[in-house]
């Protein structure tokens, strides 16, 4: 269960800070980047994110199906709208400041209240893979997630057969904890996915001033 607060607590607690992870969700502050801006989703980014989600090699790698029309995309906002109107666990758009254009997600899969723990899950438009913008992306998330919601252990996974991935949670820190033998049944088949996380201990000894 979520931590509440008091209403006298809400008006003691800095303002830069969420009231509770459901406004922390609800709200999903802006965060900017060298490249990157990332922001919440809204409906006229239906365009952009057919650009890239009807690219079956963008959604061979998740779990969701490649869009076969702009009403896919539009489906898919209006759920992301209804999770920021609930408070729950969802995503940024990523948006890149050269262009303007949404060239991706990257958000929460799922949160825990009682183990402190959230995990991570994102999809970037296949010209701007190898480009460094989801490292970029997710150590920002990374560190919204650990200084703002106060997660203790934020974790990710991926399908063994795309190890790029892999190579951009190393890179932002994370640890690999193992391989799940057949943990999810996608398209027919049980496929092994590759687990990794992240405490908040590793990441103050990580970016703690030297």
């Amino acid at each position: 269960m979520a931590e509440r607060f008091s209403w006298l607590e809400s008006l003691l607690r800095p303002a830069s800070l969420p009231a509770s992870p459901e406004d922390f969700f609800a709200r999903l502050p802006v965060i900017d980047t060298p490249r990157l801006t990332l922001r919440r989703m809204r409906m006229q980014d239906a365009p952009d994110i057919y650009a890239y989600s009807k690219d079956p090699e963008v959604a061979r790698h998740v779990l969701w199906d490649a869009h076969a029309s702009i009403w896919d995309s539009r489906a898919y906002l209006r759920f992301i709208l209804r999770q920021y109107r609930s408070g729950q666990p969802s995503s940024w758009g990523i948006e890149e400041k050269g262009t303007g254009r949404l060239i991706g997600t990257i958000g929460y899969m799922w949160y825990s209240g009682e183990n402190s723990t959230v995990e991570l899950g994102y999809s970037l438009a296949r010209d701007r893979w190898n480009q460094g913008y989801m490292t970029e992306a997710l150590q920002a998330v990374l560190q919204e997630t650990f200084e703002v919601l106060h997660i203790n252990r934020a974790e990710a996974q991926h399908f063994t057969d795309n190890p790029a991935s892999g190579r951009v949670m190393l890179k932002c820190g994370m640890t690999l904890e193992g391989t799940l033998r057949q943990r999810i049944f996608h398209r027919g088949q049980f496929r092994d996915v590759s687990l990794w996380a992240i405490t908040r201990a590793d990441w103050e000894k990580q970016h703690r001033s030297t």
